[in-house]
């Protein structure tokens, strides 16, 4: 009876401590819908004016007469167009977020959208390979909102909201990358499509590419109008902290994102700000701005920074080998796909991955953690890297019901993959010493980001046009080499955090 007893004691004190813990976990805050759409519709512009080139680069590279007439050669030039947006915005990608610490986010992210508006219409007038180059550099110097709409995003949200507001960033991406690709399939080259309408106006036979490029600008534009009447500024002047936020935000601090299942119910980040801001609310100043910016090198931000870079970089390697490998002719190693069956192709993936990354990734947070997350969906490269060979051989042996099999299980692993993103995002964030670097932090991230989408396309469109010249391993070298890294990388993922904090 005694031990019937002391069990029953035993019980009534877990059950007495797991109610304690429910009363005390913070409700989660309502998401600010207004201003999040807002941001969602800023962000997308830029995935659209830099995808919409991709299911006709290609085709582009070799009407420009570059290549001499050898599709072979297509993927160094190609990957040299792709490589230059990234690389000048990693040079000016980290000032552009520094800038919106001092001046303000919305002002910044106006100047962004003007300015890829401006450069994409111009690369639909570009003709001639120079004129190619220098408008895609223009897009890459004037666009740095990415970093920046993450610091607003995290500003308008708090610690029992932020995740469910993150899983709507990967759709924000996947919207514009599917208009992209749709609006660059389907429009390029409309005097051939539809000679009887379209064809009748010279404008498109001289620039084939135009339409898909100045349908992108009315997007870009209308993302500007509507961020300039509507958006409400997330920077504060003063960054003034309230107490009864920064009570709140000490209470989440209890509330740890485990690598482990979680049973709760409620989205938790980690804080933004340390007891001595909350004890002594302070503004800061520019000079004390630029002071701080020193504390972002730190190993909790430093590892999540690497850690974008080089997801950026196995990313846009994938993401500048489908287009290429698809439209590339079956004897070379490709399928041999149109510009129209590229784009409609990435444009299912696109729509597929967006709408499962807003449901399933709190979802798969909560059960299992950041970090397990993040390591397994990374290791879903593995199958759309290695997937490529395996599609080739079939196509060559018009296998083409097994071919479209494989590139559907390479699609749906490319989806899953794409949950690093919002993982390695909140890593970032969960980083920045206070709310006054979050521009910084991210501007830091962004700019790694950049630099690595620069050197990916060049790099892996060299690696497959050098693969197929010299008929390296049968002319497959390029995805072996990429499983190859995808692996290194994982095994540096074991440095990151095993919670948020």
């Amino acid at each position: 009876m005694a031990e019937i007893r002391r069990s029953s004691q035993t019980c009534e004190e877990k059950q007495s401590g797991e109610e304690r813990l429910i009363e005390a976990a913070p409700l989660p805050t309502p998401l600010p819908k207004t201003q999040l759409a807002i941001l969602l519709l800023v962000q997308m512009p830029e995935q659209l004016t830099a995808s919409v080139i991709y299911p006709f680069v290609n085709q582009l590279v070799m009407s420009t007469g570059i290549t001499g007439g050898d599709e072979r050669k297509t993927g160094y030039y190609a990957g040299l167009i792709e490589s230059l947006y990234y690389a000048v915005e990693a040079v000016t990608i980290l000032q552009w977020g520094r800038v919106s610490d001092r001046i303000g986010r919305k002002p910044v992210i106006l100047v962004g959208l003007f300015g890829i508006t401006l450069s994409i219409v111009s690369f639909g007038f570009s003709n001639k390979f120079w004129m190619i180059i220098l408008s895609r550099c223009a897009q890459g110097a004037l666009n740095g909102n990415i970093g920046v709409v993450k610091s607003a995003m995290t500003e308008i949200t708090d610690a029992s909201n932020m995740t469910r507001a993150f899983a709507w960033l990967p759709l924000a991406w996947s919207t514009g990358y599917t208009l992209g690709f749709l609006i660059g399939g389907v429009l390029s080259d409309p005097a051939t499509k539809w000679p009887n309408s379209v064809g009748r106006y010279p404008l498109f036979h001289r620039y084939p590419y135009f339409l898909p490029c100045i349908v992108s600008a009315s997007v870009s534009i209308s993302s500007w109008i509507i961020t300039l009447l509507f958006f409400k500024e997330s920077a504060s002047k003063n960054r003034t902290v309230s107490h009864s936020d920064d009570t709140k935000k000490l209470a989440m601090r209890a509330a740890t994102i485990h690598d482990k299942p979680a049973d709760a119910q409620v989205d938790v980040l980690p804080r933004m700000i340390n007891e001595a801001e909350i004890a002594s609310p302070v503004s800061t100043s520019l000079e004390s701005t630029r002071t701080n910016f020193r504390s972002i090198f730190i190993p909790g931000v430093i590892i999540p920074v690497l850690h974008y870079g080089l997801l950026s970089f196995v990313d846009q390697c994938m993401l500048v080998l489908m287009p290429l490998m698809y439209s590339t002719s079956r004897s070379l190693g490709g399928l041999g796909f149109s510009s129209t069956t590229i784009g409609l192709v990435m444009t299912v993936w696109t729509m597929l991955n967006g709408t499962i990354q807003v449901y399933a990734f709190p979802r798969l947070l909560r059960r299992f953690g950041p970090k397990r997350l993040y390591i397994t969906s990374f290791a879903f490269f593995l199958i759309t890297f290695s997937t490529y060979p395996l599609m080739n051989y079939m196509a060559k042996r018009k296998m083409e019901a097994g071919m479209w099999l494989i590139l559907c299980v390479q699609l749906g692993a490319y989806i899953v993959a794409y949950n690093t993103y919002s993982c390695i995002i909140l890593y970032v964030n969960n980083g920045a010493p206070s709310r006054d670097l979050l521009g910084a932090t991210n501007g830091l991230a962004q700019t790694l980001g950049s630099m690595m989408r620069a050197v990916g396309p060049i790099t892996v469109s060299s690696l497959f046009a050098l693969s197929l010249q010299k008929n390296l391993m049968g002319g497959t070298a390029v995805y072996w080499i990429m499983c190859t890294i995808v692996i290194l990388v994982l095994g540096f993922s074991t440095y990151l955090p095993k919670s948020l904090t």
